[in-house]
């Protein structure tokens, strides 16, 4: 707005126009800051924002899962081994690192063997807490499980955590997620609120499993939705467990992503279950030396609609046909050991895998 010099009125125009123009200038800042927030570059938003995150944790032939929900609520799935000066937990905390977070709100113990729970002690020095969850009593004729068993529930008293018995059809409360209680102490839910179970045209041509007296039938397994994307983590569940899970009706369906049961063992990965979940992805958390044996690899690579299966560790006990080419696997033979895989999931099915020893990321579409 101009104003005449020659205005009769210069002293009542001068007490108009800074009315006039601080409600002009305000409309305009106002405009500016909303078209600098619109216009702010990814870089400048949140790193993980409505994402799912899942670290399949190198732990040397045990398990560690992290899972870190787009709320930040986060939720570690077994803890690794004992000993080694504390190297698993130290690896979890590099994974938390990489989220974000400085907290447990939840460790889920799938059973009480020393490759997912000793590393309960060493965990619990480093980082709070809020809450343990297990199946309930050590149920193996083993002196070193019951000891482990022992091991566990000391720390949680020295550190006044609070534990908490699941059981099949249980929910895990983790803002954002679904995440259910599929099998616990050698029980099996029926059906998932949400998926009308199927029946299983694999089942019938599955050979009869050994029944197995140890803690790893007794694995507590989840499944976990965050839309449509979705994690099945069965522990070490075997095979005579598996099929039971599974038949003759399949209550699980279909997921994105399968996290091979008992580290890609033999004893483990029955046709019935494998084929019947149709997992896009599947993740073997294998040790240099231990597991990833030829055929329960194969029964998980001949999976139908299978787009990838990942490897913790080149298996050096199988041979080149039976190990995943070098960009699926983390740890290679002669390698530095440590490296680990990294999913990153929308609630749209769409999902990410990082190999963080070669830093490519594959992206996988929604289903």
């Amino acid at each position: 707005m101009r104003i005449a010099h020659s205005s009769p009125h210069p002293a009542h125009a001068h007490a108009r126009k800074p009315r006039r123009f601080l409600a002009l200038a305000a409309t305009f800042a106002l405009f500016c800051a909303l078209a600098t927030h619109l216009s702010a570059p990814l870089s400048a938003q949140p790193k993980h924002a409505a994402s799912l995150r899942i670290y399949a944790i190198d732990v040397e032939g045990g398990q560690s899962t992290l899972i870190v929900a787009p709320s930040g609520h986060s939720m570690l799935v077994d803890t690794g081994w004992s000993g080694h000066n504390g190297r698993d937990a130290d690896r979890i905390l590099a994974a938390m690192h990489d989220a974000g977070i400085t907290r447990l709100d939840k460790v889920f113990i799938t059973h009480y063997h020393v490759d997912h729970a000793g590393g309960i002690p060493n965990l619990v020095q480093r980082v709070h807490v809020g809450e343990f969850l297990d199946h309930g009593p050590n149920r193996e004729d083993s002196d070193n499980t019951r000891h482990n068993y022992a091991v566990y529930l000391q720390a949680l008293k020295q550190k006044n955590i609070p534990r908490r018995i699941v059981k099949p059809g249980d929910t895990i409360s983790i803002p954002g997620l679904s995440i259910v209680v599929l099998a616990a102490d050698g029980a099996h839910i029926h059906a998932v609120p949400g998926i009308p179970p199927q029946p299983n045209p694999y089942c019938a041509g599955e050979p009869k499993w050994p029944v197995d007296p140890t803690e790893n039938a007794r694995s507590t397994g989840l499944l976990l939705r965050y839309g449509k994307f979705s994690f099945l983590d069965l522990g070490d569940l075997t095979g005579a467990k598996e099929v039971a899970l599974v038949c003759p009706r399949n209550p699980i369906g279909p997921v994105e992503l399968y996290l091979v049961n008992h580290h890609g063992m033999n004893l483990s990965n029955s046709h019935a279950l494998v084929d019947a979940i149709h997992p896009v992805v599947a993740i073997m958390d294998n040790g240099a030396h231990k597991a990833g044996m030829p055929q329960a690899w194969q029964t998980v690579h001949d999976s139908p609609g299978l787009k990838a299966l990942y490897m913790l560790h080149y298996a050096e006990g199988s041979d080149a046909a039976h190990n995943s080419a070098a960009p699926l696997i983390a740890n290679m033979q002669g390698s530095p050991d440590g490296a680990s895989f990294k999913v990153v999931a929308h609630a749209s099915g769409r999902f990410s895998v990082t190999n963080t020893r070669t830093g490519k990321t594959v992206d996988y579409p929604a289903q």
